[in-house]
Parts: C-alpha cells; sequence; structure tokens
C-alpha cells in the first residue's frame, strides 16, 4: 500500500511566547509552504502592512517602538540601580582577595597554609530566570574594573570535572571550544597549540600572562591594563550551583586549593534556595578549603514592587495597564516563576497588543503631543472616538447643543478629545500622587486591611470605588486611632509627596497639612498646661472635702465624668486629618473605568494576555491528536461523525482507537483496529506478497505511533498482562 500522504509524522514541540513562558503546545511539523508563516511573524508583517487600509498605522507602529524602548531603557536603569550595592559589595570582596594576594600579607599566607580559597555565596532567589542579567551584569562590572579573567559556567555544559576545565580554560584564554571536534578530550587548541586542559596548564599561563604584562614598556603597560589590578584575580562564577553534580565541584574544589599559592583564584556561587546548599553538597574536609562569605540579593518581591512604582505608577509613560490584566501579570509572577524578567515582558507585550488592536492607540502619547495628533485625526479615527463606551456615556451628560456638536462636527470632537485628554493625563498624575499619599498611612496600620505593598492598594483602587470598600472602612477607623507620632510622621511624608508632585491642585492640600502640623506642635503645649491644672484643681477639691459622704459623692462624679469623656483636642484634630485624606481619596482616586477615553491609553484585554501566557497543554495535544486538521490546515484529515480517516497521522489513528478502549488496551485487538482503519481504501484485489509486505510495514508503523504516544504520557506497560498496556488519561477537554 503506498502512504497517500507526504511523510507527515506528528511531533508536539516547546513554544516560547516573546522569549517568555516555554509551555507545551500542540503543532504538527510537516513540509513548509511559501504561504505559511508563523503566527507572530504574520502579526508583525499585519500590523504594518495596513498602511494601505489606515494612514495612522505607521504612527501607531513608530510610537508603538519608541514606548517599547522608553520601557526597556528604563528597566534596565532600575535593575542597575537595583543591583548596583550588590555588585559593589562584591567588587569590594574580590579587591580584598585580590590585594591580600598581591601584598604576600598575613591573612593570604595563612590562607596558602590552609589551602582556602576565596568564595562569594550570592543567594539571588529561586527566580532563576532572573540571574542571567545579574551575572552579566556582575561580569561586565569585573571585566571593567577589577580583573580579565571571569569565566561563567553552567552545570548543563560541565558534566564531568574534564568538561568543566575545557570551558574553564576556553573562557579564560578567549577561545571557543567544542568538545566533540576534539581528537583529544584533555587539550583545548590556543593559537594553533594544544595546551592540555589542567590546572597545572592554567597556572603557568597565568604565569606567562602576568609575566608578559609588566614586561611591557611603562606607557603600553598604563593604557593595556590601567584598568584592571595588576596580577589580577581569576573568577569563576558557577551561576547554578545545586544543578552541578557534587563530585564535579569536589573535584574541582580539591585540585585548585593545591595551586592557591600560585593562582589567584576566587569562586562565587550563585544560589537560588539557601546557603546551606554549599555544605548538603560538599563534605566537611571539601566546604573547609572555602573561605565562604554570603551575599543576598534584593528580594524579588522588592523588585516587582519597585519596577511597578518606577514604570505603572508614573506619568512618564502614557500606556497604562488595566486592573484585570496587572492582576494576571501579578499572579503568574507571585504563583509560577517570581521572574521579574517575565513581568517585563508581559508588559512589553501589552505594549504590542495595545498598539495592534486599538485603532485609537496613536493617541497613547505624551502630553506635548497630544494637541498635533488629536488635529491630524481621520473621519474614520473621529468615528472610532464616537463608538467608545466612555465616551457615550460622556456625550449622554453634556445638553442636547453640545451633543449634536460632538456627534456630527468632526473639528468641535477634535477640540473636546484634546480637552478630555489632557485632563486624563492630569488624573494620573494626581492619581500617583495621592495613591502614595494613602499608601503612607494604610501601610503602617498593623493589619493591612488594603494591603502593605502599593501595588495591591492600586490594584484595589483601579477595581472599584475604593471608598466603598470594607477594607477602606476598616483602615479609616484605624488610622482613627493613631498615636500622634505616627500621625505626624505620616502627615510629613504626605507634606514631602505633595510638594515634589507635578499636580499644581496639591499647593493647597500641601498648606493644609501643613497647617495640621502646625495645630499638632501647638496642642501639646497646651496639653501639657492643662493636665497641669486639672491635676491641681482636682487635689484642692478632695482636700476641701474630708468627710465620707462628700468624698464618696466626688469619686462618683469623676468616675461618670470618664464614662461620659469628650474628645479631647487631639482626637478631634485627628478626626479632622483622617477626613481630609478621605476627602482627597474620593475625589482624586477615582477608577480608570469613569474616566471618559481611558480606552485610549489603557490594555484591558485579558482573553488575549491568557491566551499567550497562560499554557494549556492538555486541550492543545487533545486537538492536535483528535482533529489534527486544525494545525495540517488540510481539509482531508476532517471527519465528520467522530469517523477515523485512514489520511490521518498514525499516531492520531492510534490516539482515537485509543479513547475507544477502557483501563486496559489489548495490543492485538488495538493493532488490528489500527490496520482496518489504515487499509480501509486498498483495492480488494490485492496480491499475496504485497499484504504481507503491508502487514510487515503496518506494523512497524504501529509500534512507531504506540511509542509516541508512550512517550507523551498516555498509556504505560501494564504488569498484570504482558500484552496489555493501561491507560492513564480519562475524560474530555
Amino acid at each position: 500500500m503506498k502512504w497517500p500522504l507526504e511523510p507527515v509524522r506528528l511531533m508536539f514541540v516547546l513554544k516560547s511566547v516573546w522569549g517568555f513562558f516555554a509551555v507545551f503546545q500542540g503543532c504538527f511539523v510537516f513540509k513548509p509552504t511559501t504561504k505559511k508563516r508563523r503566527l507572530s511573524e504574520k502579526k508583525a508583517h499585519d500590523f504594518r502592512s495596513t498602511s494601505d487600509d489606515s494612514e495612522d498605522t505607521e504612527l501607531r507602529f513608530v510610537t508603538c517602538q519608541s514606548l517599547w524602548n522608553q520601557v526597556k531603557s528604563e528597566t534596565q536603569r532600575i535593575q542597575e540601580d537595583l543591583n548596583k550595592q550588590l555588585l559593589e559589595n562584591l567588587v569590594s570582596f574580590l579587591s580584598r582577595s585580590h590585594s591580600d594576594f598581591q601584598e604576600k600579607t598575613t591573612e593570604w599566607t595563612c590562607r596558602m597554609k590552609f589551602r582556602e580559597i576565596p568564595t562569594a555565596a550570592l543567594v539571588l532567589g529561586v527566580n532563576v530566570t532572573d540571574h542571567d542579567l545579574t551575572f552579566r551584569g556582575l561580569s561586565d562590572v569585573l571585566q571593567d574594573n577589577i580583573t580579565p579573567y571571569v569565566a561563567l559556567l553552567e552545570a548543563k555544559d560541565c558534566p564531568g570535572i574534564k568538561n568543566l576545565m575545557q570551558k574553564l580554560m576556553g573562557q579564560l584564554m578567549n577561545c571557543d571550544i567544542d568538545v566533540d571536534s576534539l581528537e583529544d578530550e584533555n587539550c583545548v587548541q590556543v593559537s594553533q597549540n594544544k595546551i592540555r586542559c589542567s590546572m597545572s596548564s592554567l597556572t603557568s599561563w597565568y604565569e606567562s600572562v602576568t609575566k608578559k604584562t609588566d614586561s611591557e614598556t611603562p606607557s603600553k603597560k598604563r593604557n593595556s591594563s590601567s584598568r584592571h589590578w595588576q596580577s589580577p584575580p581569576v573568577v569563576v562564577i558557577f551561576k547554578d550551583m545545586e544543578s552541578f553534580t557534587t563530585k564535579v565541584l569536589q573535584d574541582f574544589i580539591v585540585i585548585s586549593s593545591q595551586h592557591i599559592h600560585e593562582l589567584p583564584l576566587v569562586l562565587i556561587f550563585g544560589i537560588a534556595t539557601s546557603p546551606m546548599i554549599i555544605h548538603r553538597l560538599l563534605p566537611h574536609s571539601v566546604s573547609s578549603l572555602l573561605c565562604i562569605e554570603l551575599f543576598q540579593s534584593l528580594s524579588c518581591k522588592e523588585h516587582l514592587s519597585t519596577i511597578i512604582d518606577k514604570l505603572l505608577l508614573t506619568s512618564r509613560f502614557p500606556f497604562k495597564l488595566g486592573e484585570k490584566v496587572l492582576q494576571v501579570l501579578i499572579n503568574i509572577f507571585l504563583y509560577h516563576d517570581f521572574s521579574v524578567q517575565n513581568f517585563i515582558k508581559g508588559f512589553q507585550l501589552c505594549i504590542v497588543e495595545h498598539f495592534y488592536s486599538q485603532p485609537l492607540s496613536v493617541l497613547c502619547c505624551q502630553l506635548a503631543d497630544i494637541k498635533k495628533r488629536a488635529y491630524s485625526l481621520s473621519h474614520e479615527q473621529c468615528e472610532n472616538i464616537r463608538r467608545l463606551p466612555s465616551f457615550r456615556r460622556y456625550v449622554e451628560k453634556q445638553e442636547s447643543g453640545k451633543q449634536v456638536a460632538l456627534l456630527t462636527n468632526d473639528c468641535f470632537l477634535k477640540e473636546e478629545t484634546e480637552k478630555l485628554l489632557e485632563d486624563l493625563h492630569v488624573y494620573h498624575e494626581n492619581y500617583v500622587s495621592i495613591l502614595r499619599c494613602l499608601h503612607v498611612f494604610t501601610s503602617s496600620l498593623p493589619k493591612y486591611p488594603l494591603g502593605k505593598q502599593i501595588r495591591e492598594l492600586h490594584c484595589a483602587c483601579l477595581e472599584n470605588r475604593v471608598w466603598e470598600t470594607k477594607e477602606y472602612e476598616s483602615s479609616l477607623q484605624l488610622a482613627r486611632m493613631l498615636n500622634k507620632t505616627d500621625l505626624v510622621t505620616m502627615l510629613q511624608q504626605c507634606v514631602e509627596i505633595l510638594m515634589s508632585s507635578s499636580g499644581k491642585e496639591f499647593d493647597k492640600a500641601a498648606e493644609k497639612l501643613k497647617e495640621f502640623l502646625t495645630q499638632f506642635q501647638n496642642l501639646e503645649v497646651a496639653e501639657a498646661s492643662q493636665e497641669r491644672d486639672v491635676s491641681v484643681s482636682s487635689q484642692k477639691e478632695l482636700q476641701k472635702k474630708t468627710d465620707l459622704y462628700h468624698l464618696q459623692k466626688t469619686l462618683l462624679e469623676l468616675k461618670e465624668s470618664r464614662r461620659s469623656k469628650k474628645l479631647t483636642k487631639f482626637e478631634m484634630l485627628r478626626f479632622e486629618v483622617v477626613d481630609y485624606i478621605d476627602s482627597l481619596v474620593r475625589k482624586y482616586l477615582v477608577p480608570a473605568d469613569d474616566r471618559t477615553l481611558h480606552e485610549i491609553v489603557y490594555f484591558n484585554t485579558t482573553t488575549v494576555l491568557r491566551g499567550h501566557l497562560n499554557a494549556a497543554p492538555r486541550t492543545a495535544l487533545h486537538t492536535a491528536l483528535n482533529n489534527p486538521h486544525w494545525y495540517l490546515k488540510n481539509q482531508a484529515l476532517k471527519c465528520d461523525g467522530g469517523g477515523i480517516s485512514n489520511k490521518a497521522p498514525d499516531i492520531c489513528i492510534v490516539y482515537k482507537l485509543h479513547l475507544e478502549c477502557g483501563r486496559l488496551i489489548n495490543l492485538v485487538d488495538w493493532l488490528e483496529a489500527f490496520s482496518t482503519v489504515v487499509t480501509a481504501a486498498e483495492e480488494p484485489n490485492a496480491d499475496a506478497a504485497s499484504s504481507d509486505q503491508v502487514d510487515d510495514t503496518i506494523h512497524a508503523r504501529f509500534i512507531r505511533a504506540v511509542s509516541e504516544l508512550e512517550l507523551l504520557g498516555f498509556i504505560k506497560p501494564s504488569k498484570q498482562k504482558t500484552d496489555h498496556v493501561a491507560r492513564l488519561t480519562w475524560g474530555g477537554c
């Protein structure tokens, strides 16, 4: 029997969304045609190829690209600032280790005696995908300021000590090593000379390099190594220490310790879990050869809070995330990988999707460009503005004459659009300032009703009117019980926030808060004198009436006055402060959905984002195996009524047949059913020789399809019966 289609084999590949999440998604790999291309390439092409239909497409693309570059540069700057202190501490540690070796001090002599290797244990956290950026920054800083000899090693490249030494020497000597192409696995090719991969060879190479540098003329030496130390250390960075095998680490440390008096070696262990992993991987006899100093990086949650504060809670970037979209990204961060890099890439993905799907995103620009772009709107774009739900609500609130002008006059609409977008920009500036002031109060409360982090408060304000929630009422009640010291400190912080804000409306608010601070200061003096007067008068009253009746009556009056105690001046002033903050919240923290034209700058499409980021491997696998035409784009494979096409790939036929079976599947019956489906289109008058050949071919194809199904986890061999397999999956998708 001749196979009716070209050789088609079903495979499942790892798909990466924007270099972001590696997720399983079913797809068929077959001979490509010129008409087909990947979805991401098609979207990028469509983004720019629609310029004939819409004249603003090119401007949208340029705006999106500009915003993307701004976000990228800002995130790099933020991460450099966050890692600055850590890198400075590491550089200081390496400098101390190097100076000890260079000056041959007593400390280095002691280390030589005990063969201790200076080691930095760098705890970076479980967000492994963010470690590469930190190590790249560390490598660049070391090569710029300390030493040119820095090697970055990964466990996947170092299964044995030979591989580790090859990688180490290859990076230090600036030569590429292909282990498979080497005739001698113990040697590396350097300048057409083979050098044996050993610590002795590395030591000899280091001595020759440093002597060559020392023998250069002073001027040339000053130009070539002015950035580096004399006799610079050799830094070896283990990026993922937990993944290295124990034997490889032990052998390398023991060998290195024997040459520490000749080679200024410094180790840096990248640790994702806990520093105790060093002692779990290494026995005491090996760990005692290390002089370990611990370094802790900033936690990933604090890192994320800084990113949200600098990217989202700012008026620098006109693009904003809606509450649901932001919550999706935060949930992925908290419940999947703790990766700040993936959060940033998700934010960038939202930018692309917003500018691709929203025709009016051309107006998502800086304040200075709003007027120019608003007046350049076409009639079609004006109609798109009139279709926005927020704009419809705005029109309904206007008088009849203005309603007609907004719906019929494009020039009047452009002027109104400019005003509304400027108001939206002012709203963002005011929103961020008051949000920070509210966070000052809520973050100091004992139970954190609105959350401790500002991102939690931001999500609550975006979701609905925060002052209508129970958490907000609880926060106000707790704020009304704050002591004077905490309240004064919070007011001072709020004054600083409002004074640094660019909003012009906060001058009066800042002056009002300063008045509250002045009243608190005056209140301290008044309360002190009042307490002295009350204590003196009460003592005189008690001294006048010495008989038992009047004394008892006076004590009862004092007790009753305490029960029906009136509010003190401090308590009244505290209520005024809390009420004033509440009025600012009600005025400026209105949800973004209530603002007109918020659709232009806010991205709220969670379904598209979830489709890109949230993996659904079970559904994708079932669709690929049950409906192969969905991915192959071949209608000949489509079967109606639950039938099985003999033109489908073998694994699809086997998969559909296995769905009809119970817990145990008889391989003989399965093979017969498979043969029946495959040979359904054969001619009845076939000779015996060809029949035997077909049987052997079908048998081989069946075995291969069953093996692939077992590899995917749908079946497994059964111990009960040797000629049966057990089914592992149940139910539909």
